[in-house]
Protein backbone atom coordinates (compact mmCIF):
# COMPACT_ATOMS: atom_id res chain seq x y z
CA UNK A 1 0.00 0.00 0.00
CA UNK A 2 2.98 2.37 1.14
CA UNK A 3 4.61 1.50 -2.39
CA UNK A 4 1.10 2.41 -4.53
CA UNK A 5 0.95 5.31 -2.44
CA UNK A 6 4.73 6.74 -3.15
CA UNK A 7 3.74 5.83 -7.09
CA UNK A 8 1.04 7.90 -7.14
CA UNK A 9 2.85 10.70 -5.36
CA UNK A 10 5.58 10.37 -8.52
CA UNK A 11 2.73 10.56 -10.78
CA UNK A 12 1.41 13.13 -9.28
CA UNK A 13 4.29 15.02 -9.12
CA UNK A 14 5.36 14.28 -12.67
CA UNK A 15 1.87 15.80 -14.18
CA UNK A 16 2.02 19.24 -12.09
CA UNK A 17 5.67 19.46 -13.41
CA UNK A 18 4.33 19.33 -17.07
CA UNK A 19 1.06 21.75 -16.00
CA UNK A 20 3.48 23.82 -14.96
CA UNK A 21 6.06 23.33 -18.09
CA UNK A 22 2.84 23.89 -20.34
CA UNK A 23 1.82 27.04 -18.77
CA UNK A 24 5.21 28.92 -18.68
CA UNK A 25 6.43 27.07 -21.68
CA UNK A 26 6.94 29.64 -24.84
CA UNK A 27 3.59 29.92 -26.59
CA UNK A 28 4.82 30.58 -29.96
CA UNK A 29 8.04 30.33 -32.18
CA UNK A 30 9.58 32.48 -34.82
CA UNK A 31 12.50 31.00 -37.14
CA UNK A 32 14.33 33.32 -39.19
CA UNK A 33 17.20 34.00 -41.74
CA UNK A 34 17.83 36.05 -44.93
CA UNK A 35 20.69 35.99 -47.54
CA UNK A 36 21.49 37.78 -50.61
CA UNK A 37 21.77 36.72 -53.71
CA UNK A 38 22.96 38.38 -57.33
CA UNK A 39 19.83 37.87 -59.38
CA UNK A 40 16.20 40.05 -59.54
CA UNK A 41 13.42 39.39 -57.07
CA UNK A 42 11.51 37.86 -60.39
CA UNK A 43 14.22 35.25 -61.06
CA UNK A 44 14.35 34.12 -57.28
CA UNK A 45 10.48 34.32 -56.91
CA UNK A 46 10.59 31.28 -59.40
CA UNK A 47 12.14 29.22 -57.37
CA UNK A 48 9.84 29.78 -54.24
CA UNK A 49 6.62 30.36 -55.64
CA UNK A 50 6.30 27.09 -57.46
CA UNK A 51 6.53 23.82 -55.09
CA UNK A 52 8.55 21.77 -57.61
CA UNK A 53 11.69 24.29 -57.69
CA UNK A 54 11.72 24.14 -53.97
CA UNK A 55 12.52 20.44 -54.07
CA UNK A 56 15.90 21.79 -55.78
CA UNK A 57 17.08 23.21 -52.83
CA UNK A 58 14.85 22.29 -49.95
CA UNK A 59 17.26 21.45 -47.07
CA UNK A 60 15.52 18.72 -45.98
CA UNK A 61 15.48 16.90 -49.57
CA UNK A 62 19.02 15.28 -49.38
CA UNK A 63 18.20 13.45 -45.45
CA UNK A 64 15.66 11.19 -47.27
CA UNK A 65 15.74 10.51 -51.12
CA UNK A 66 13.62 7.50 -50.45
CA UNK A 67 10.62 9.99 -49.55
CA UNK A 68 7.43 9.63 -51.55
CA UNK A 69 6.40 12.87 -53.06
CA UNK A 70 3.32 14.36 -54.52
CA UNK A 71 2.27 18.03 -55.74
CA UNK A 72 -1.42 18.30 -55.88
CA UNK A 73 -3.41 21.29 -58.09
CA UNK A 74 -1.67 23.48 -60.30
CA UNK A 75 1.63 24.38 -58.92
CA UNK A 76 2.43 28.32 -58.89
CA UNK A 77 -0.94 29.22 -57.50
CA UNK A 78 -2.62 29.76 -53.85
CA UNK A 79 -4.21 26.06 -52.91
CA UNK A 80 -1.35 23.64 -54.88
CA UNK A 81 0.13 21.58 -51.94
CA UNK A 82 2.96 19.92 -51.67
CA UNK A 83 2.93 16.50 -49.99
CA UNK A 84 6.07 14.07 -48.57
CA UNK A 85 6.21 10.92 -46.07
CA UNK A 86 9.51 9.06 -45.74
CA UNK A 87 11.39 7.30 -43.23
CA UNK A 88 13.31 10.45 -41.76
CA UNK A 89 11.25 13.07 -42.76
CA UNK A 90 8.18 11.73 -40.86
CA UNK A 91 5.03 12.77 -43.07
CA UNK A 92 3.55 15.95 -44.00
CA UNK A 93 2.54 19.09 -46.32
CA UNK A 94 3.32 22.46 -47.86
CA UNK A 95 0.19 24.37 -49.04
CA UNK A 96 0.42 27.81 -50.73
CA UNK A 97 -1.75 30.22 -49.30
CA UNK A 98 -0.84 33.25 -50.56
CA UNK A 99 1.52 35.00 -53.16
CA UNK A 100 2.25 38.59 -53.95
CA UNK A 101 4.23 38.14 -57.49
CA UNK A 102 7.99 39.23 -57.25
CA UNK A 103 7.48 39.79 -53.21
CA UNK A 104 6.16 37.00 -51.13
CA UNK A 105 5.25 33.66 -50.89
CA UNK A 106 3.30 32.27 -47.76
CA UNK A 107 2.59 28.83 -47.25
CA UNK A 108 1.20 26.60 -44.57
CA UNK A 109 3.50 23.78 -43.08
CA UNK A 110 1.13 21.14 -41.63
CA UNK A 111 3.53 18.31 -39.94
CA UNK A 112 1.64 15.03 -38.88
CA UNK A 113 4.16 12.86 -38.17
CA UNK A 114 6.51 11.96 -35.80
CA UNK A 115 4.55 14.77 -34.17
CA UNK A 116 1.82 17.16 -35.32
CA UNK A 117 2.02 20.88 -35.94
CA UNK A 118 1.39 23.62 -38.12
CA UNK A 119 3.15 26.72 -39.06
CA UNK A 120 3.20 29.21 -41.37
CA UNK A 121 6.03 29.96 -43.76
CA UNK A 122 6.66 33.13 -45.59
CA UNK A 123 9.28 33.90 -48.37
CA UNK A 124 9.88 37.20 -48.83
CA UNK A 125 12.23 39.03 -51.59
CA UNK A 126 13.43 42.94 -51.06
CA UNK A 127 15.15 43.97 -54.39
CA UNK A 128 19.01 45.45 -53.11
CA UNK A 129 20.30 47.18 -56.57
CA UNK A 130 20.48 44.43 -58.98
CA UNK A 131 20.20 41.95 -56.21
CA UNK A 132 17.83 40.40 -53.85
CA UNK A 133 17.49 39.66 -50.10
CA UNK A 134 15.44 36.83 -49.23
CA UNK A 135 14.28 36.11 -45.95
CA UNK A 136 12.30 32.96 -45.04
CA UNK A 137 10.77 32.81 -42.21
CA UNK A 138 8.34 30.24 -40.10
CA UNK A 139 6.07 31.31 -37.36
CA UNK A 140 3.64 29.36 -35.03
CA UNK A 141 1.47 28.82 -31.76
CA UNK A 142 2.63 25.99 -29.39
CA UNK A 143 0.10 23.70 -28.44
CA UNK A 144 0.44 22.30 -24.57
CA UNK A 145 3.25 19.55 -25.53
CA UNK A 146 5.06 21.88 -28.16
CA UNK A 147 5.17 24.53 -24.61
CA UNK A 148 6.12 21.86 -22.39
CA UNK A 149 8.75 20.81 -25.80
CA UNK A 150 9.95 24.43 -26.17
CA UNK A 151 10.96 24.76 -22.47
CA UNK A 152 13.85 22.03 -23.19
CA UNK A 153 14.58 22.62 -26.76
CA UNK A 154 14.89 25.81 -28.76
CA UNK A 155 13.61 25.40 -32.19
CA UNK A 156 15.71 28.34 -33.68
CA UNK A 157 18.83 26.00 -32.24
CA UNK A 158 17.02 22.76 -33.77
CA UNK A 159 16.44 24.04 -37.32
CA UNK A 160 17.77 27.25 -38.01
CA UNK A 161 20.93 25.88 -39.26
CA UNK A 162 18.72 23.92 -41.95
CA UNK A 163 17.24 27.20 -43.19
CA UNK A 164 20.87 28.47 -43.33
CA UNK A 165 21.90 25.34 -45.76
CA UNK A 166 18.87 25.77 -47.61
CA UNK A 167 19.12 29.10 -48.51
CA UNK A 168 22.95 28.75 -49.18
CA UNK A 169 21.71 25.87 -51.87
CA UNK A 170 19.08 28.50 -52.97
CA UNK A 171 21.79 31.32 -53.29
CA UNK A 172 23.93 28.67 -55.67
CA UNK A 173 20.95 27.50 -58.18
CA UNK A 174 19.64 31.22 -58.41
CA UNK A 175 23.52 32.41 -59.41
CA UNK A 176 24.51 30.05 -61.50
CA UNK A 177 21.10 29.59 -63.38
CA UNK A 178 21.49 33.80 -63.70
CA UNK A 179 24.67 33.08 -64.91
CA UNK A 180 23.75 30.92 -67.15
CA UNK A 181 20.76 32.74 -68.84
CA UNK A 182 23.46 35.54 -69.19
CA UNK A 183 25.75 34.24 -71.00
CA UNK A 184 23.11 32.05 -73.60
CA UNK A 185 21.70 36.15 -73.90
CA UNK A 186 25.62 37.26 -74.93
CA UNK A 187 25.86 34.37 -77.54
CA UNK A 188 22.61 36.14 -79.46
CA UNK A 189 23.42 39.93 -78.48
CA UNK A 190 25.68 42.28 -80.73
CA UNK A 191 26.08 45.78 -79.91
CA UNK A 192 22.91 46.07 -77.60
CA UNK A 193 20.94 44.15 -79.70
CA UNK A 194 19.26 40.99 -78.71
CA UNK A 195 18.75 38.71 -81.76
CA UNK A 196 15.90 35.80 -81.84
CA UNK A 197 15.69 32.92 -84.25
CA UNK A 198 12.84 32.46 -85.24
CA UNK A 199 10.70 29.94 -87.81
CA UNK A 200 8.46 31.62 -90.05
CA UNK A 201 5.40 30.81 -91.88
CA UNK A 202 4.53 31.29 -95.40
CA UNK A 203 3.62 35.21 -95.64
CA UNK A 204 1.76 36.87 -98.58
CA UNK A 205 2.01 40.84 -98.58
CA UNK A 206 0.14 43.09 -100.76
CA UNK A 207 1.48 46.27 -102.00
CA UNK A 208 3.57 48.38 -104.03
CA UNK A 209 6.81 48.34 -105.26
CA UNK A 210 9.29 50.28 -106.26
CA UNK A 211 12.94 48.97 -107.72
CA UNK A 212 14.53 52.29 -108.09
CA UNK A 213 13.06 54.33 -105.02
CA UNK A 214 15.75 57.32 -103.71
CA UNK A 215 15.93 57.68 -100.00
CA UNK A 216 14.78 61.24 -100.08
CA UNK A 217 11.60 59.77 -101.08
CA UNK A 218 10.78 56.97 -98.98
CA UNK A 219 9.25 58.74 -96.35
CA UNK A 220 6.26 60.10 -99.04
CA UNK A 221 6.22 56.70 -100.91
CA UNK A 222 5.76 55.19 -97.33
CA UNK A 223 2.75 57.33 -96.08
CA UNK A 224 1.15 57.31 -99.67
CA UNK A 225 1.47 53.43 -100.21
CA UNK A 226 1.23 52.01 -96.59
CA UNK A 227 -2.46 53.73 -96.30
CA UNK A 228 -3.36 52.96 -100.11
CA UNK A 229 -2.61 49.33 -99.34
CA UNK A 230 -4.18 49.10 -96.28
CA UNK A 231 -7.79 50.81 -98.00
CA UNK A 232 -7.63 48.17 -101.08
CA UNK A 233 -6.97 45.03 -98.30
CA UNK A 234 -10.10 46.22 -96.62
CA UNK A 235 -12.30 46.68 -99.44
CA UNK A 236 -11.08 43.39 -101.15
CA UNK A 237 -12.22 41.30 -97.36
CA UNK A 238 -8.75 40.59 -96.80
CA UNK A 239 -7.55 39.59 -93.04
CA UNK A 240 -4.78 41.51 -91.99
CA UNK A 241 -1.41 39.50 -90.78
CA UNK A 242 1.03 41.92 -89.20
CA UNK A 243 1.67 45.59 -89.14
CA UNK A 244 2.41 48.19 -91.96
CA UNK A 245 5.60 46.35 -93.70
CA UNK A 246 8.97 47.35 -95.98
CA UNK A 247 10.05 44.09 -98.26
CA UNK A 248 13.32 45.14 -99.14
CA UNK A 249 15.23 43.27 -102.54
CA UNK A 250 18.04 45.75 -102.06
CA UNK A 251 19.52 48.97 -100.41
CA UNK A 252 22.24 51.14 -102.64
CA UNK A 253 24.97 53.02 -100.82
CA UNK A 254 26.12 54.15 -104.17
CA UNK A 255 23.14 55.97 -105.38
CA UNK A 256 21.14 55.76 -102.28
CA UNK A 257 18.55 53.61 -103.61
CA UNK A 258 16.15 51.16 -102.36
CA UNK A 259 14.44 48.66 -104.18
CA UNK A 260 11.55 48.00 -101.97
CA UNK A 261 8.06 47.73 -101.22
CA UNK A 262 5.49 49.33 -99.43
CA UNK A 263 3.26 46.35 -98.35
CA UNK A 264 0.58 44.82 -96.01
CA UNK A 265 0.73 41.56 -94.70
CA UNK A 266 -2.39 39.18 -95.06
CA UNK A 267 -3.85 35.84 -94.33
CA UNK A 268 -3.94 34.02 -98.14
CA UNK A 269 -1.14 32.17 -100.39
CA UNK A 270 0.25 33.21 -103.84
CA UNK A 271 -2.71 33.04 -105.80
CA UNK A 272 -4.48 36.12 -102.87
CA UNK A 273 -4.84 39.11 -105.82
CA UNK A 274 -5.81 42.73 -105.23
CA UNK A 275 -6.20 45.14 -107.88
CA UNK A 276 -3.59 47.56 -108.27
CA UNK A 277 -1.28 46.39 -105.85
CA UNK A 278 1.12 43.59 -106.62
CA UNK A 279 1.34 40.25 -104.60
CA UNK A 280 4.48 39.15 -102.96
CA UNK A 281 4.88 35.39 -101.13
CA UNK A 282 7.82 34.82 -98.86
CA UNK A 283 8.28 31.24 -98.46
CA UNK A 284 8.41 29.79 -94.68
CA UNK A 285 11.88 29.52 -93.62
CA UNK A 286 14.58 30.39 -90.94
CA UNK A 287 14.98 33.86 -89.98
CA UNK A 288 16.96 36.72 -87.65
CA UNK A 289 14.55 38.52 -85.63
CA UNK A 290 15.62 42.08 -83.54
CA UNK A 291 13.08 44.21 -81.84
CA UNK A 292 14.36 47.76 -82.17
CA UNK A 293 13.29 50.74 -80.82
CA UNK A 294 13.74 54.19 -81.46
CA UNK A 295 13.55 56.61 -84.21
CA UNK A 296 13.75 54.63 -87.78
CA UNK A 297 16.55 56.95 -88.71
CA UNK A 298 18.62 55.08 -86.59
CA UNK A 299 17.55 51.76 -87.41
CA UNK A 300 20.70 51.45 -89.04
CA UNK A 301 22.92 50.00 -86.29
CA UNK A 302 20.32 47.21 -85.67
CA UNK A 303 20.81 46.17 -89.52
CA UNK A 304 24.55 46.59 -89.03
CA UNK A 305 24.19 44.23 -85.74
CA UNK A 306 22.11 41.48 -88.06
CA UNK A 307 25.09 41.68 -90.46
CA UNK A 308 27.85 41.10 -87.79
CA UNK A 309 25.94 38.66 -86.26
CA UNK A 310 25.41 36.46 -89.54
CA UNK A 311 29.10 37.10 -90.14
CA UNK A 312 30.33 35.40 -86.47
CA UNK A 313 27.97 32.23 -86.78
CA UNK A 314 28.44 32.04 -90.62
CA UNK A 315 24.94 32.35 -91.78
CA UNK A 316 24.33 32.79 -95.12
CA UNK A 317 21.36 35.97 -95.72
CA UNK A 318 19.43 35.74 -98.75
CA UNK A 319 16.24 36.86 -100.43
CA UNK A 320 14.15 39.59 -98.75
CA UNK A 321 15.02 42.11 -95.48
CA UNK A 322 11.26 42.61 -93.77
CA UNK A 323 10.65 45.98 -91.12
CA UNK A 324 7.41 45.60 -89.40
CA UNK A 325 6.65 48.94 -88.03
CA UNK A 326 4.30 47.83 -85.61
CA UNK A 327 4.03 51.33 -83.58
CA UNK A 328 1.94 53.86 -85.27
CA UNK A 329 4.03 57.60 -84.86
CA UNK A 330 0.01 58.99 -85.22
CA UNK A 331 -0.43 57.63 -82.29
CA UNK A 332 2.71 57.18 -79.93
CA UNK A 333 4.92 60.80 -80.16
CA UNK A 334 7.46 59.45 -78.22
CA UNK A 335 9.86 58.35 -80.76
CA UNK A 336 11.97 56.04 -78.20
CA UNK A 337 9.08 53.93 -77.73
CA UNK A 338 8.59 53.51 -81.61
CA UNK A 339 8.94 49.67 -82.12
CA UNK A 340 10.53 48.12 -85.46
CA UNK A 341 10.48 44.88 -85.78
CA UNK A 342 13.12 43.97 -88.28
CA UNK A 343 13.84 40.32 -90.03
CA UNK A 344 16.40 38.79 -92.13
CA UNK A 345 16.02 35.41 -94.10
CA UNK A 346 19.13 33.06 -93.24
CA UNK A 347 20.14 29.39 -94.08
Amino acid sequence: MRALKTILIIVFAVLAILLVLGLIGPGSYTVERSTTMAASPSEVYTYVSKLDHMKEWGPWQEMDKDQVQTIEGTDGTVGAVWSWKGDTVGTGSQRIVAMEPDKKVTCELHFIEPFESKSMVDYELEPRGDSTRMVWRMSGENNFMGRIMGVFMNMDEMIGADFERGLAKLKTVVETARAEALAAEAEHTVDGYHIETITNGEQVYIGTRNTKLTWSAMQPFFAAQFGAAAAAVGEAKLEFAGAPSAVYWEWNEQDQTADLMAAMPVKGDARTEVKGFTTHVIPAGRMLKVAYYGDYDGSMKAHMALDKYIQDKGLTHYGNVIEEYVTDPMAEPDTAKWLTNIYYMVK
